[in-house]
């Protein structure tokens, strides 16, 4: 819609965890390296935690991607609210074993146990890779322990990890969940962006989309995503999205802190400010905001039809 205004190939911010749009800071690097790590030298249960937005499918994506490549078998969950015979279908299907494997689960784990030990014989990896699985229920999370105990004498059969909110590490703090606990052999975080990493952000999703981020947002704009957002990556991309829609249809650019401040006002993101009555009872009032002057009449926008509309669409794009 708004890509050949902004001289781009294609839209920067979409919300979806396509790994050419990874950025790797520190914390990502970390995380990366923890993950291959992981699965390279079945080391069981890997822990991976961050809060919500903070890029783990992402990252998760580009892990899978880059072991596919090399031919692994990896099975990916990503809805893990099932029930136990549904995860036992779920991993029939994922490790490609014998149909009637579901129906017990005797069945399921010596065909599961075969296939570990033909992909390691012929040096093929096999995982179990489990996203959002602060949800999983505990039954199936015994299940998940249960797995993580297949092994020889000196090794893992099936690396498995683990992917989700902080609220999983109070989860694992529970008695009946200690002994899964003891069987994460490595855990790594995800926080947000700091205002530099938020800045990188915003320039290497432009770059990857075939533009000019100096063109497109100013300095200041930038600054006010970071304090719209917080630094989590993906409401940078709803507010830098929701952005350029509107500099679109105001046809401005580059885009400046006025238009990201109004996509985080309609999207009630950002600092928040005590409001108490105004001396005289005629309304609210922000504490230490200046007395406002007379408003003046809005110059007319071009597009304005557009830009209404799509002031309107954003407000309930999060939801």
């Amino acid at each position: 819609m708004y890509e050949a205004f902004y001289g781009l190939r294609e839209r920067p911010f979409d919300l979806t965890p396509n790994p050419r749009f990874l950025l790797l800071t520190g914390k990502h690097r970390e995380a990366l390296s923890n993950l291959e790590y992981g699965l390279t030298s079945r080391r069981g249960l890997t822990l991976l935690a961050g809060e919500a937005g903070t890029g783990k499918t992402t990252l998760i994506r580009a892990v899978m991607e880059r072991f596919e490549k090399q031919g692994a078998m990896l099975a990916y969950l990503n809805n893990p609210t099932l029930t136990r015979e549904e995860f036992y279908e779920f991993l029939t299907g994922a490790f490609d074993l014998p149909a009637d494997a579901a129906q017990s689960k005797v069945r399921l784990l010596r065909a599961l146990e075969a296939r570990l030990i033909e992909h390691r014989a012929a040096g093929v990896l096999t995982a179990l890779i489990i996203d959002e699985v602060q949800v999983l229920p505990d039954e199936l999370l015994e299940e998940v322990r249960l797995l993580a105990n297949m092994e020889t004498a000196t090794e893992k059969l099936l690396p498995i990890v683990l992917a989700g909110q902080p609220e999983l590490a109070v989860r694992l703090n529970q008695p009946s969940l200690r002994q899964l606990k003891q069987r994460v052999a490595l855990r790594c975080e995800l926080t947000a962006l700091d205002v530099r990493e938020t800045a990188e952000y915003i320039a290497g999703r432009i770059r990857i989309a075939g533009g000019n981020s100096a063109l497109i947002f100013t300095r200041q704009a930038v600054e006010a995503v970071y304090q719209g957002s917080g630094g989590i990556p993906r409401l940078i991309s709803v507010i830098c999205d929701n952005a350029l829609i509107s500099g679109f249809a105001a046809d401005r650019r580059p885009t400046d802190r006025e238009i990201v401040t109004d996509v985080c006002r309609d999207f009630d993101l950002g600092p928040k400010r005590a409001v108490v009555a105004k001396p005289n009872g005629s309304g609210p009032a922000a504490v230490g905001a200046p007395a406002s002057a007379p408003a003046e009449p809005a110059p007319e926008l071009s597009r304005k039809g557009l830009f209404e509309h799509f002031s309107v669409r954003r407000k309930f794009s999060l939801f």
